[in-house]
């Protein structure tokens, strides 16, 4: 298995970094990827991560792809043409794509939610453009997996550990991190 998470400047860092360090620990090959193709990228509070890879060097698939949130990190990622062009592919391949928080809305605004029911970070809800809002902190809607906000991340992480791997895997995860589901 293999994901990948966008990292773009003003990227919500517990949110990206969640979802890198439990997918890791579920033994899931998990890559920060630069969406500005810079070596490391900053966040909203000024945390700086190397990443893994560049965006534009990338020539392979993977089975995940993850909008992590973020202000100014959600409208740089929806400014990038080829976050766009990379999220509709895995979308349109029926590959898995998520997003937390205000990631949702590029989901949105690429596109990929019209069908679908999701979940955002509050106040951000009529910029989501999907069929169906919910408040639930984690909603799967066939290949599409989102998700509240900082506080809802441990789970939103475990829930693609489960899809990806499989439940008694996020289980024991959840043990392991002293995590009640």
């Amino acid at each position: 298995m293999k994901a990948r998470v966008l990292f773009a400047t003003g990227y919500e860092e517990v949110e990206a970094l969640t979802v890198v360090d439990l997918l890791k620990r579920a033994g899931v090959e998990c890559l920060m990827v630069s969406a500005d193709d810079q070596d490391t990228v900053t966040g909203a509070r000024g945390m700086e991560v190397t990443m893994d890879e560049k965006l534009s060097e990338i020539d392979d698939q993977c089975d995940l792809v993850v909008l992590p949130g973020g202000i100014p990190g959600v409208p740089n990622l929806k400014a990038n043409s080829k976050v766009q062009a990379m999220v509709k592919a895995q979308n349109d391949r029926g590959g898995y794509v998520a997003a937390i928080c205000a990631g949702p809305t590029a989901l949105g605004a690429f596109g990929v939610l019209a069908d679908k029911n999701a979940t955002c970070y509050p106040g951000c809800e009529d910029q989501l453009m999907a069929k169906r809002h919910s408040t639930e902190p984690v909603v799967v809607d066939g290949n599409v997996i989102t998700s509240r906000g900082v506080g809802t991340a441990i789970e939103f992480a475990l829930k693609l550990v489960e899809i990806l791997i499989d439940r008694q895997t996020a289980d024991d995860l959840a043990e392991k991190i002293v995590y009640k589901r």
